[in-house]
């Protein structure tokens, strides 16, 4: 079943997976999001008027073995 989503022609939305490099998930196993470079990320999105709306955190497989963490992140904006 797919849920009704109203649309609103005066808002924009931006989908962004945000995980960490491959090279520290072969490093260390698994490899977790650093909380100052995620600060970081999202603030960077503000100036240009974007706030996040939902997040999800989502272990993602790599490589068989490895396994890394992610974020799915909706950012919301109106529109320009």
């Amino acid at each position: 079943m797919i849920p009704y989503v109203k649309r609103n022609p005066m808002k924009e939305y931006k989908v962004i997976i945000y995980q960490e490099s491959l090279l520290s998930s072969l490093f260390f196993g698994a490899a977790k999001v650093n909380p100052i470079k995620f600060s970081e990320f999202l603030n960077k999105q503000t100036p240009e008027g974007w706030r996040v709306v939902t997040m999800e955190k989502d272990l993602r497989r790599m490589l068989l073995f490895f396994k890394r963490e992610a974020y799915v992140v909706i950012l919301e904006r109106d529109r320009v």
